[in-house]
């Protein structure tokens, strides 16, 4: 049986995703990024910190908790500080130590300023 989780944000609709889905144990999360209100800019540690707890809700939403992430996936835009995200990471995960993979890329999708996209795998209880 398949389970999702939808935010409900625009995106969402306009792509046809759920921010995250559960089938069995194993639950995917959807790329996340922060949220900007128009103007406002964060460092790339806040957005990822924001980022991260996005995605780690929906996790528990579905089951799970940050214990339960097997693998993140950390997309950066090329003006964006690794180590700032990373720190971000270690502070969610570090006791949990989930595999990881952090690359920058061309450029990410939603509003200007967003340097920071995570996404999640994991694999809950039952």
């Amino acid at each position: 049986m398949r389970t999702r989780f939808v935010e409900g944000g625009a995106t969402e609709e306009i792509a046809g995703y759920a921010r995250a889905a559960r089938e069995g144990s194993r639950i995917a999360v959807s790329g996340t990024t922060a949220r900007l209100a128009p103007g406002e800019t964060l460092d790339t540690y806040a957005q990822a910190a924001q980022a991260l707890a996005r995605a780690v809700d929906a996790v528990r939403r579905l089951g799970g908790g940050a214990e339960s992430v097997l693998r993140t996936r950390v997309y950066l835009a090329p003006s964006a500080d690794w180590r700032g995200a990373a720190r971000a990471h270690a502070e969610v995960f570090a006791a949990h130590r989930p595999a990881n993979t952090m690359l920058f890329v061309s450029g990410l999708i939603g509003d200007d300023g967003v340097l920071v996209e995570v996404e999640l795998d994991a694999e809950a209880a039952g």
